[in-house]
């Protein structure tokens, strides 16, 4: 049986619902999961759903019913699973998924019956770790199945190597299905089918999700094109902790589809940057942008990097070579003076810059560059001064902004990154012409409203974000980069966030 590369499982709390959502799926995704254990009573939706295949021929459906114990929601018997599962195939069902514990506990005949009747898909499911792969493996091929399954879950970045080099060994001989749940396991769901992966699972909608990562079927193919995946496609990704607020995905894979550039960009989620690079080489990845709290311990690994990565301390832009060695630049500097330089002269501006990490490096070095005049505020005052005493700036206390001014401030903090109303400065502390915040992923910070209130012109950081990240994109690729494209899908983005914020807020 040919099955297409993403199963969309389907839930619902009635059986006219769960057609009806499959009904709205099928022109651009044929091939659906009815997770039947989502029922109250999952055996009234048998008629509902023989009625639904006998209409549309060109879809393929599964049948699941997976009982609580193992992770599903169905607190029946393994017999009374298989029995349902076995009257889902007389229904028109094509394949029917069943637990390993599922068929350890019936007997050998119910087991035979059950396939019978239908592809039978093994699976496994670990929700704690990724182990014993192997070990795993053997134990389920002591049934008969079609297809074997199974989904662990990612605690590193490198669980997904592990799961990857587990289905290339097993695909060449088996028909599997493997990925990693969890934030950490996203790069499996996308990579996994190029290992060997038969499939991968997507949700419905969001909200709708039958496992911790799993993302809807719009995602994986428009923005992540999984269809075009295969052994030629580059990676790339943005490496940071936390990860799940950048909207580095959708504006690179955007760029990497306006310019035909057969690739695909990932969010790394790495609890340490040891874990990253052992992943780095594995994978392998051909480039990464470096968010935080990585910028700085990023340099320390790097083979060579460009004048501005050495000057600053910083690098946010990494390339593999083909040998494995890994090259750093650092594109925050032009992502943060481009902007400004467009409304005011830098030379002897007066700049206050708010934080003393990577970010807050690239504006430091990059307004001195230019002639400004650089103060640095931070929480904790010794990085700021040694920031001070490398790029010839000064320090400043919070308590000297009431008798201060500036031409600009820039936010370089991660405040208001939430989009939880915090703010590094209170409304009578900001006193500038122009403020640039760097958190972008948020329509507008609580730092950006109190200085619309106080007068001064706001810079969203969207902008810096978009010239920081077309500057890679032309390091990676030797292309201009697509920038209209870009801008254009992270206001979507942004806009998009928002109104499902509203949603959620009414709610």
């Amino acid at each position: 049986m040919r099955l297409p590369r993403v199963c969309v499982a389907v839930t619902a709390s009635s059986p006219g619902e769960m057609t009806e959502k499959a009904e709205g799926l099928i022109k651009d995704n044929p091939f659906i999961e009815f997770r039947l254990d989502y029922l109250r009573t999952p055996g009234l939706a048998l008629p509902h759903i023989k009625k639904f295949l006998s209409f549309h021929s060109e879809v393929t459906a599964i049948a699941t019913c997976r009982r609580a114990v193992n992770g599903g929601k169905f607190r029946g018997s393994a017999s009374s699973e298989a029995e349902l599962l076995g009257k889902a195939a007389m229904n028109g069902c094509h394949l029917v998924d069943i637990e390993l514990q599922t068929a350890e506990a019936l007997k050998p005949a119910e087991f035979q019956k059950l396939r019978s009747r239908a592809a039978v898909i093994l699976s496994f499911h670990d929700f704690k770790a990724t182990r014993k792969l192997d070990d795993t493996f053997a134990r389920m091929q002591r049934f008969p199945a079609d297809h074997f399954k199974l989904v662990t879950t990612a605690t590193s970045l490198y669980d997904n190597v592990v799961m990857m080099k587990f289905l290339q060994q097993k695909s060449t001989s088996h028909s599997v299905v493997g990925l990693c749940m969890g934030e950490q396991g996203f790069v499996s769901r996308v990579l996994g089918v190029r290992a060997g992966s038969v499939f991968t699972f997507a949700s419905v909608s969001p909200g709708e999700e039958t496992a911790p990562g799993q993302v809807t079927a719009r995602v994986l193919r428009d923005v992540y094109r999984i269809d075009n995946v295969d052994a030629a496609t580059r990676v790339y990704g943005v490496v940071g902790n936390p990860i799940s607020h950048s909207l580095s995905p959708q504006m690179m894979n955007a760029a990497f589809r306006r310019e035909n550039v057969h690739a695909v960009y990932l969010a790394l989620h790495a609890r340490t940057l040891n874990d990253l690079l052992k992943c780095v080489q594995e994978i392998p990845i051909h480039g990464l942008s470096v968010t935080m709290p990585y910028k700085e311990e990023m340099v320390e690994h790097l083979d060579n990097s460009d004048t501005l990565t050495q000057k600053t301390g910083a690098c946010n832009t990494v390339v593999r070579a083909q040998e494995g060695k890994l090259y750093g630049f650092n594109t925050d500097v032009a992502g943060v003076i481009g902007p400004l330089e467009g409304r005011l002269n830098l030379q002897g501006a007066k700049a206050l810059v708010l934080g003393a990490g990577g970010g807050a490096r690239a504006a430091v070095f990059g307004l001195k560059a230019r002639g400004s005049e650089v103060y640095i505020l931070n929480r904790t005052p010794a990085p700021a001064q040694k920031l001070a005493r490398q790029a010839k700036a000064r320090v400043l206390k919070r308590a000297d902004l009431k008798k201060l001014s500036f031409d600009v401030i820039i936010n370089a903090t991660p405040i208001g990154i939430e989009g939880n109303g915090s703010s590094p400065l209170g409304e009578k502390e900001i006193k500038a012409r122009f403020v640039l915040d760097m958190v972008y992923n948020v329509p507008e910070t609580r730092f950006m409203k109190l200085a619309r209130a106080v007068g001064a012109e706001v810079i969203p950081g969207a902008e810096m974000f978009v010239q920081q990240g077309a500057r890679q994109f032309e390091i990676w690729t030797g292309k201009p980069a697509p920038i209209a494209e870009m801008r254009s899908e992270v206001q979507a983005a942004i806009d998009a966030a928002a109104r499902n914020g509203a949603k959620a807020h009414k709610k």
